[in-house]
């Protein structure tokens, strides 16, 4: 337990020494002098893209037209697969219910008392 105190109190120290060499740099950069400004240079222009030369396929009419896309082949289709019946499932057994009603406790009559002479 003694180990965790003096590990703790190290990393206390530790963080406090370098937080107090964050605010020294941050106390020197605030009373730098202000930075001087750099001339900007502007980029040249982007050429222009060409344009792409089209196809020219003889057998078409008009040039420079595309010949269409293949078409695609028919699938095969797949045989129907017959389908599985289950048997009916049983009946649930009924679930009995639960009186709503409490019976009432029969009382009997209290025995005679017994005779005084």
């Amino acid at each position: 337990m003694g180990y965790f105190n003096c590990f703790a109190l190290g990393f206390f120290v530790a963080l406090s020494l370098a937080s107090i060499d964050v605010g020294v740099a941050a106390r020197h950069l605030q009373q730098l002098p202000p930075m001087p400004t750099f001339p900007t240079t502007t980029l040249p222009p982007f050429p222009s893209i060409p344009n792409l030369p089209q196809p020219s396929i003889p057998s078409f009419p008009r040039p420079g037209a595309l010949p269409p896309l293949p078409t695609m082949p028919t699938l095969p289709t797949l045989p129907s697969v017959p389908r599985a019946t289950l048997p009916p499932l049983p009946s649930m057994p009924s679930i009995p219910t639960i009186p709503t009603t409490i019976p009432s406790i029969p009382f009997f009559s209290p025995p005679p008392s017994p005779s005084s002479p």
